[in-house]
């Protein structure tokens, strides 16, 4: 039946026809692409006006063919807009913590570091069978006296990956024990300065006593 530009538009009768009248269909309404495609060059208004008006002038030749072709265009996946995440997005999303809390001393649960803020701590870390691998706390008064707590910007990958989430969930003045997967630590290299080795679960205490 010719349309009002004066085109013969098609009958669809199911099968090949159908797959004819879809690709008139996105000609018509300037939706370019192959039908699997559409949704990335039609916007999902685009498509439910062009499809609207081809039932308002009844291009359908019978109830089977409109059912199949209405079948056809549900099974178009409709790009609404959304921005696509990036694998690492998507790494990041996924990503179930590496870290358990255990609260010692709490602090005032006011304030907490964010992201590229200065903290500073006391700690003790050690190895799974209790060997002391690195520490900041001195016994000796004279050392004691000496010592200052480490600084550094958290939450921007200064220290391990464990360190900067458990922080970021620590008030000023709390103490807590930590226990570290490997994941979240120093891996499947380990850390030969340290005596760390890979693929190990790390324990510390830490103290957080500041944040700038």
């Amino acid at each position: 039946m010719p349309n009002r530009k004066g085109r013969t538009e098609p009958h669809w009768d199911g099968g090949r026809g159908a797959r004819q009248g879809v690709l008139w269909f996105l000609a018509e309404h300037k939706l370019l692409g192959q039908i699997k495609n559409v949704a990335k060059t039609a916007s999902k208004d685009q498509l439910i006006t062009a499809y609207n008006q081809l039932f308002e002038t009844k291009s359908f030749k019978d109830t089977e063919s409109t059912e199949q072709v209405a079948e056809q265009v549900k099974n178009v996946k409709i790009d609404e807009g959304q921005p696509k995440k990036t694998k690492s997005e998507e790494v990041i999303d996924e990503a179930s913590p590496k870290y358990t809390k255990s609260i010692l001393k709490r602090g005032d649960k006011i304030n907490f570091p964010k992201k590229g803020d200065v903290v500073h701590c006391w700690y003790t870390g050690k190895l799974q069978d209790g060997t002391v691998f690195d520490s900041n706390i001195q016994t000796s008064s004279k050392k004691k006296k000496a010592s200052k707590p480490l600084s550094f910007k958290v939450g921007v990958g200064k220290v391990i990956r464990g360190w900067d989430e458990a922080l970021l969930t620590m008030s000023k003045g709390e103490k807590a024990n930590l226990e570290i997967e490997p994941e979240w630590a120093y891996g499947k290299k380990g850390q030969p300065d340290a005596k760390i080795p890979p693929n190990a679960k790390l324990f510390f205490e830490v103290e957080l006593v500041d944040i700038e």
